[in-house]
């Protein structure tokens, strides 16, 4: 007979949990593993709130297991290591993402490319080497490999922010350091635009048209998709698809990266100062968030703050 979360195994946990696809979150306890060799447990301080753990605690994508504790932007202090762990020690400011497992041994692997990885193992919703199901960052406590990972956004030299809303520029270049701002509905200002972006990063986690993007690429341009619809987007017309031919312009999708380059990323930013925007909230504000995120009346990045808002009953 299966165990119950609580007892699976030896460390006590607590966070917030979607029990169904209605997607609304529930006190949890549950248990982490204990920490072995190689493992490095953390108290969890900070939670970021992405819009894919919206997708999954309502199992938009189709593949979603319950109890789901989300959670894969995680920040905490590592209070206990393993006996072969020498990158970190107890006190040390720890992130986790998107990944908690890989199989080491394959050429991805062996390239610093685990997460193409065919064994990639996510941090939450996934089958873990032991066959229990991983847990994510909306909670106390994470127990994981040495490799720890951690997600921050890199520098450019030109910016340009498209947005489907004008009322969005004065902060775009003002508040946030964009060099223009372009109006995606603005039929003139997207004409004006045209085949002047070495590179487009779409962002968007929602249904919406490719059109009129990938125009504004200059020939071997990219647009990358970073962001995951819970449906399909619409396709390419034969007119758009010559536009990518002949230019040879890439329409492609890029979803994590993996330790070597995440870590660089993260020393860059730390580097160059280089920090987000966020709006922290507690945790019994955690519904309402995901019910902003949804409706998209969200200003800013969500940030739980689990170190100082998350109380077991």
């Amino acid at each position: 007979m299966a165990k119950s979360p609580e007892l699976e195994h030896p460390t006590k946990a607590f966070g917030w949990a979607a029990r169904d696809p209605s997607g609304v979150l529930y006190p949890f306890k549950f248990s982490r593993r204990a920490t072995v060799e190689k493992d490095v447990r953390f108290e969890v301080l900070h939670c970021g709130i992405c819009h894919s753990d919206l997708h999954s605690i309502k199992n938009e994508w189709g593949f979603s297991t319950y109890p789901q504790v989300p959670g894969h932007e995680i920040v905490g202090i590592v209070t206990e290591v393993g006996s072969k762990v020498e990158k970190f020690k107890i006190g040390d400011k720890v992130g986790v993402g998107c990944m908690v497992g890989a199989c080491h041994s394959c050429d991805n692997c062996a390239n610093d490319l685990e997460n193409y990885c065919p064994k990639m193992i996510l941090t939450y919703g996934a089958t873990y080497y032991d066959g229990t199901i991983t847990y994510g960052g909306y909670s106390d406590v994470m127990i994981c490999f040495l490799d720890i990972l951690v997600y921050v956004y890199s520098i450019r030299t030109s910016l340009t922010t498209i947005s489907t809303s004008p009322n969005k520029k004065e902060e775009a270049i003002e508040h946030l350091g964009a060099d223009s701002f372009l109006v995606s509905c603005d039929p003139d200002q997207m004409q004006v635009a045209m085949g002047t972006m070495d590179g487009i990063i779409d962002t968007v986690s929602a249904v919406h048209p490719l059109l009129p993007l990938p125009g504004l690429l200059k020939s071997q341009g990219k647009l990358v998709m970073v962001g995951a619809p819970d449906r399909p987007l619409e396709q390419l017309s034969y007119q758009s698809f010559l536009c990518l031919w002949v230019r040879r312009k890439i329409v492609a999708g890029s979803c994590i990266g993996g330790m070597k380059e995440t870590q660089e990323m993260i020393d860059f930013a730390g580097k160059h100062n280089i920090t987000a925007e966020v709006v922290v909230i507690s945790m019994d504000y955690l519904n309402t968030a995901m019910e902003q995120l949804e409706k998209n009346d969200v200003r800013y990045l969500f940030v739980i703050d689990i170190g100082n808002t998350l109380k077991a009953a």
